[in-house]
């Protein structure tokens, strides 16, 4: 199989490893090798793929339209409270003695205009939830979509998956997605691996990087995505770096190698230039690109490599229900 229309995610359990730093490094090897992808950010929610790439303007903005929220009509409302009384998120307020609802609290449930005796209530719909930025030729020569979620709007992954299938319109069938996930397991992360073919998941050598690493790759095993692994500042605690290693030994996931702690890609992200450029040759991007160049040959050779690091078994992932002014221990 060539690596024609794969999707490659990069992602995390855990923020602020150098999930991104490590896809922008990637992404400008992939550009060097020539071949033929698309970088994607798909952390709706806090979107910095660009600001690592030093991209600070955009060739299209489009609008991306969904969800709702509820509006009170004060020519109707009696005042009675009945919809505060009801809303499961707390986001009818009480301001100058005239009920209102918090547009950036309000869920669009529908509970307010149920209980309302004056039909007081009126939904908003189709309002713009965020952003789908397009630039079709980064100064390193590929194509980057990125979405970026209005601040209080619901549904990220919706909007993930919005710009995963731009980037797959814009660059056709066989082009690489080069995924830059959020952190986390939640919706958007789960859009961003849908339909991937390899998740690359980095780790630090913390314990809580662990804990986060270790629900990530459920996530993976969920979907049966074939997963490598990189742990980034590998040297600041040597005895987690050999559990985490160890890990993915266990659990089959292909260990593409470590990054040492170095000063220079925090120096590269406060000047927003990508470390490859800036400094090529500082330990930790003479470690990137040695990796980048494993998994070109993972790339080359995808089918082969499937078949050795695929899951044996789907992974249940059974979500724990949390209702309103509930807690769960």
């Amino acid at each position: 199989m060539s690596s024609g229309g794969l999707e490659i995610v990069v992602a995390s359990g855990k923020g602020g490893v150098g999930k991104s730093t490590i896809t922008s490094s990637l992404a400008l090897v992939l550009a060097e090798k020539k071949l033929d992808f698309i970088a994607v950010d798909a952390d709706a929610e806090a979107p910095n793929l660009n600001i690592v790439l030093g991209i600070t303007n955009w060739d299209e903005i489009e609008p991306y339209y969904e969800g709702r929220y509820a509006e009170i009509v004060q020519e109707k409302c009696i005042n009675c409270g009945e919809c505060m009384n009801a809303c499961p998120f707390n986001a009818v307020e009480l301001i100058n003695n005239k009920y209102v609802i918090n547009k950036w609290i309000c869920e669009g449930c529908y509970t307010c205009s149920f209980v309302c005796p004056t039909k007081a209530i009126r939904i908003i719909r189709d309002i713009v939830a965020g952003y789908v930025r397009i630039k079709y030729r980064t100064p390193y020569g590929f194509p980057l979509v990125s979405g970026e979620l209005v601040p209080g709007r619901p549904n990220s992954g919706k909007l993930v998956t919005e710009v995963k299938n731009r980037a797959r319109k814009i660059g056709g069938k066989d082009a690489i997605l080069l995924v830059d996930a959020a952190a986390g397991i939640g919706c958007q992360v789960i859009s961003s691996l849908a339909g991937a073919h390899m998740a690359i998941l980095v780790a630090e050598p913390t314990p809580a990087s662990l804990s986060d690493l270790k629900r990530i790759h459920k996530l993976t095993k969920h979907f049966m995505i074939p997963s490598a692994l990189i742990i980034n500042k590998y040297d600041m605690n040597p005895e987690y770096y050999g559990i985490i290693k160890d890990y993915a030994l266990k659990e089959n996931i292909d260990y593409l190698g470590e990054i040492p702690f170095d000063d220079h890609i925090a120096e590269s992200i406060a000047n927003m230039e990508p470390l490859l450029i800036k400094y090529p040759d500082s330990p930790a991007a003479t470690a990137i690109r040695k990796i980048s160049l494993k998994i070109i040959d993972i790339l080359e050779n995808y089918r082969e490599w499937r078949i050795k690091h695929l899951p044996p078994k789907m992974e249940p992932f059974i979500p724990i229900v949390i209702k309103p002014r509930e807690t769960h221990t």
